[in-house]
This record gives C-alpha cells, sequence and structure tokens, in this order.
C-alpha cells in the first residue's frame, strides 16, 4: 500500500505526504478512521471518488498546464501501469487517472513525484489548480508574461496553512492580455496583467478581478482595482484571505 521511497528522488514534502496518504488508507481500511473525514482528507490529496464501485478518480496539480516532455512520459506510464489507459486534460489545465485502486494511489503520487508532479490540493475545499492564459508568453498583446507570476502563486498556496481547511474551493486565473484569455471573469480571483509609466518609468502591475463563479447560477466578477503593482501583489494575499473568511462566513449563515 505504502512504496518504498528509499533511494527516490523526491521532494521532502512529497514524500511526507504520500506516507501519510498511506498510513490514512490503512486506517480507513481497519476502521480506526470515520468515512467522512477520511473523504475530506482524500479529496485534498487528489483522490475523488468515482461512482464506479472500489475506484477512485487522481487529479494532479499543473500549475498553469505547464508540462515537460518528460513529465507527459511519466503520467503516460502511470496511466498505463495503473488505470485503464486513458488520460483527461481538464478544463483546468489538470491531468486526471481514472480507475485507481485506492491502495494504488500513493504509489501512483510517488511515481509522479518523481517527476516533480504534485497531487496536493489538487480535488476538495482548497485553492485548486492555479490556471493563466495558454498564450502567455507568446501572445502579441500580453504587457508582459505572467507565467512567473502563476507559478510564484502556485507556490505560496501550495501545503500554506490557510489552505487547509476552507468552507469553500477557491478558482484563481490569469490572463495574458485584456482579451481575457484565462475566463478570468468566472473565477473567484483574476489577474489581468497591465503596465503604466510612473515618473517615466514603466511599472508592472495587474488589474484585480473578484467574485466570478459558474454553477446553478453563475455570476460575473466584480472589479477590485484597476492596478495592483507587482511589488504589492502577494502583500494582497492576506487582503485576499480576510475578504474570502468574511465571503464564506457570510455564505453560511
Amino acid at each position: 500500500m505504502t512504496p518504498s521511497l528509499a533511494g527516490r528522488t523526491i521532494k521532502t514534502e512529497d514524500q511526507k505526504d504520500i506516507l501519510e496518504l498511506g498510513h490514512r488508507i490503512t486506517d480507513f481500511r481497519t476502521g480506526k478512521e470515520d468515512e467522512e473525514r477520511f473523504r475530506l482528507y482524500r479529496l485534498t490529496r487528489g483522490v475523488y471518488g468515482q461512482r464506479q464501485f472500489g475506484v477512485q478518480m487522481f487529479r494532479i496539480k499543473i500549475p498553469f498546464g505547464k508540462v515537460t516532455a518528460e513529465q507527459l512520459t511519466r503520467i503516460a506510464d502511470v496511466s498505463e501501469r495503473y488505470t485503464n489507459g486513458n488520460l483527461h486534460i481538464t478544463t483546468r489545465q489538470n491531468i486526471q487517472l481514472h480507475f485507481v485502486k485506492l491502495e494504488d494511489s500513493p504509489a501512483v503520487w510517488a511515481d509522479l513525484a518523481e517527476k516533480d508532479i504534485t497531487a496536493r490540493e489538487a480535488c476538495g475545499n482548497t485553492v485548486r489548480n492555479i490556471t493563466g492564459s495558454a498564450r502567455a508568453g507568446i501572445d502579441p498583446n500580453e504587457p508582459f508574461d505572467v507565467s512567473p507570476y502563476v507559478q510564484a502563486a502556485f507556490e505560496y498556496f501550495l501545503r500554506n496553512p490557510i489552505c487547509q481547511d476552507m468552507g469553500r474551493k477557491i478558482k484563481i486565473a490569469f490572463s495574458s492580455s485584456e482579451q481575457d484569455s484565462a475566463a478570468t471573469y468566472f473565477h473567484d480571483f483574476g489577474f489581468i496583467p497591465r503596465v503604466r509609466l510612473e515618473s517615466g518609468v514603466e511599472q508592472r502591475g495587474f488589474k484585480v478581478v473578484i467574485g466570478g463563479g459558474l454553477g446553478a447560477v453563475s455570476v460575473e466578477q466584480l472589479r477590485c482595482t484597476n492596478f495592483c503593482p507587482k511589488i504589492k501583489l502577494f502583500l494582497l494575499w492576506k487582503q485576499v484571505c480576510a475578504y474570502l473568511t468574511a465571503m464564506v462566513s457570510a455564505k453560511s449563515a
């Protein structure tokens, strides 16, 4: 159930997650852990129950869909070894594997983690995969390449304590230009790059939009600010989290 990680090139954080997942599966199978509590836990580790009995969907987390040829090869190998051989590419730039046995999920994660692929917070009430425009870096209309900022946001939220017990999932997107090729207008938080001159010096920043969403009652985003300087962007996360807490509390009331 829990694969041996000895001698394998896997980040310490992923090793801890993989070992913990194996232990929690054992506790669940032996009746030491409540089913609902385990369900909430496994979702935040990318393990999602399918309608078919006894199998799971395993979702990996690929920030803004950036994946190398080596990673794709490993994902394909894992699919052939542990699933029905099919891969599902999602609208949030992720890849899902189906028909995975629960006991195999730690081994799936370990094989993927060797190529720096994680499943942490891929499902459940977490900050989900942060998406970005597929045109980022090549969009002729982009003020600047947003890819480094998407990666930084992904790294900031991954395993962040504020993301571990949220009232609702949160979805974030970065567009490459005002054409909004990342569809920020239906995300909880969206960032659109802008450039302005201050005292003759070019300054990069983002238009920030909030509160969009899809579902039974779709909601289009509201504009939060027309220009947030990039240097202050991660100071904004504290404000975002405070706003999010208030919004979730109000919705739950």
